[in-house]
Protein backbone atom coordinates (compact mmCIF):
# COMPACT_ATOMS: atom_id res chain seq x y z
CA UNK A 1 0.00 0.00 0.00
CA UNK A 2 1.49 3.40 -1.20
CA UNK A 3 1.35 5.81 1.42
CA UNK A 4 2.87 9.35 1.67
CA UNK A 5 2.69 11.07 4.92
CA UNK A 6 3.23 15.18 5.71
CA UNK A 7 4.10 16.36 8.81
CA UNK A 8 4.65 19.44 9.89
CA UNK A 9 2.65 21.92 9.44
CA UNK A 10 1.11 24.79 12.09
CA UNK A 11 0.62 27.81 12.40
CA UNK A 12 3.83 30.35 12.18
CA UNK A 13 4.46 34.32 12.35
CA UNK A 14 5.16 36.11 8.98
CA UNK A 15 8.88 36.10 8.71
CA UNK A 16 9.01 32.65 10.34
CA UNK A 17 10.47 29.20 9.33
CA UNK A 18 8.90 25.74 9.15
CA UNK A 19 9.75 22.53 7.80
CA UNK A 20 7.64 20.14 6.10
CA UNK A 21 8.74 16.06 5.65
CA UNK A 22 7.03 13.98 3.56
CA UNK A 23 7.65 10.09 4.38
CA UNK A 24 6.99 7.22 1.98
CA UNK A 25 6.12 3.62 2.12
CA UNK A 26 5.06 1.29 -0.54
CA UNK A 27 7.17 2.80 -3.51
CA UNK A 28 10.74 2.58 -4.21
CA UNK A 29 11.52 5.88 -3.06
CA UNK A 30 14.68 6.30 -4.93
CA UNK A 31 12.92 6.14 -8.27
CA UNK A 32 10.57 8.31 -7.22
CA UNK A 33 10.50 12.26 -8.61
CA UNK A 34 9.03 14.31 -5.90
CA UNK A 35 6.56 17.41 -5.66
CA UNK A 36 5.33 19.80 -3.03
CA UNK A 37 2.15 21.59 -4.27
CA UNK A 38 -0.04 24.10 -2.18
CA UNK A 39 -4.09 24.94 -2.45
CA UNK A 40 -5.21 28.31 -0.52
CA UNK A 41 -8.88 28.36 -0.05
CA UNK A 42 -10.90 29.31 -2.74
CA UNK A 43 -7.42 28.79 -5.52
CA UNK A 44 -6.38 26.02 -7.57
CA UNK A 45 -3.28 23.77 -6.48
CA UNK A 46 -0.29 24.88 -7.35
CA UNK A 47 3.22 23.68 -7.90
CA UNK A 48 5.70 24.70 -5.57
CA UNK A 49 8.81 22.88 -6.14
CA UNK A 50 9.90 19.86 -7.47
CA UNK A 51 12.96 17.28 -7.02
CA UNK A 52 14.59 14.67 -9.47
CA UNK A 53 14.69 11.15 -7.91
CA UNK A 54 18.14 11.26 -7.57
CA UNK A 55 18.18 14.68 -6.07
CA UNK A 56 20.19 17.90 -6.96
CA UNK A 57 18.21 19.30 -9.44
CA UNK A 58 15.39 20.92 -8.10
CA UNK A 59 12.53 23.42 -9.75
CA UNK A 60 10.88 26.40 -7.76
CA UNK A 61 7.68 28.17 -8.39
CA UNK A 62 8.92 32.26 -8.33
CA UNK A 63 7.01 33.19 -5.66
CA UNK A 64 9.03 30.71 -3.54
CA UNK A 65 12.64 31.02 -5.10
CA UNK A 66 15.04 32.28 -2.54
CA UNK A 67 12.72 31.28 0.52
CA UNK A 68 12.01 27.51 0.29
CA UNK A 69 14.07 24.41 -0.29
CA UNK A 70 13.09 20.80 -0.90
CA UNK A 71 15.38 18.43 -0.43
CA UNK A 72 15.71 14.20 -0.03
CA UNK A 73 17.05 11.92 2.03
CA UNK A 74 16.66 8.64 -0.06
CA UNK A 75 17.73 6.43 2.86
CA UNK A 76 15.02 7.80 4.93
CA UNK A 77 12.31 7.63 2.05
CA UNK A 78 11.57 11.00 2.98
CA UNK A 79 11.39 14.53 1.11
CA UNK A 80 11.41 17.71 2.85
CA UNK A 81 10.68 21.35 2.55
CA UNK A 82 12.27 23.78 4.32
CA UNK A 83 10.56 27.15 4.06
CA UNK A 84 11.90 30.72 5.17
CA UNK A 85 10.45 34.06 5.54
CA UNK A 86 7.38 32.62 5.48
CA UNK A 87 4.77 35.20 4.64
CA UNK A 88 0.62 35.13 5.25
CA UNK A 89 0.17 34.22 1.10
CA UNK A 90 1.70 30.74 2.24
CA UNK A 91 -0.87 29.90 3.98
CA UNK A 92 -2.33 26.76 2.22
CA UNK A 93 -2.77 22.85 2.70
CA UNK A 94 0.86 21.40 1.44
CA UNK A 95 0.52 18.37 -0.38
CA UNK A 96 3.92 16.18 -1.14
CA UNK A 97 3.53 14.26 -4.96
CA UNK A 98 5.42 11.32 -5.76
CA UNK A 99 5.99 10.32 -9.69
CA UNK A 100 7.89 6.74 -10.23
CA UNK A 101 10.07 7.13 -13.12
CA UNK A 102 13.05 5.48 -15.14
CA UNK A 103 16.42 4.99 -14.24
CA UNK A 104 16.94 7.46 -17.35
CA UNK A 105 13.70 10.25 -16.70
CA UNK A 106 15.54 11.71 -13.79
CA UNK A 107 14.33 14.78 -14.36
CA UNK A 108 12.14 17.79 -12.18
CA UNK A 109 8.32 17.02 -12.92
CA UNK A 110 6.44 20.29 -12.35
CA UNK A 111 2.43 19.44 -13.73
CA UNK A 112 0.07 18.07 -10.84
CA UNK A 113 -1.05 15.79 -13.25
CA UNK A 114 2.03 13.91 -14.44
CA UNK A 115 2.00 12.79 -10.64
CA UNK A 116 0.81 9.12 -9.53
CA UNK A 117 0.17 9.42 -5.68
CA UNK A 118 -0.39 12.32 -3.18
CA UNK A 119 -0.09 12.67 0.38
CA UNK A 120 -3.22 14.13 2.44
CA UNK A 121 -1.69 17.62 3.17
CA UNK A 122 -0.64 19.39 6.14
CA UNK A 123 -1.72 22.97 6.69
CA UNK A 124 0.41 25.40 7.07
CA UNK A 125 -0.64 29.24 8.99
CA UNK A 126 1.05 32.36 8.52
CA UNK A 127 -0.20 35.14 10.60
CA UNK A 128 0.74 38.89 9.71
Amino acid sequence: QVQLVESGGGLVQAGGSLRLSCAVSGLTFSSCAMGWFRQAPGKEREFVTGIRRSGGSTSYADFVKGRFTIFRDNAKNTVYLQMSSLKPEDTAVYYCAAKGVGYYNNVVYENQYEYDYWGQGTQVTVSS
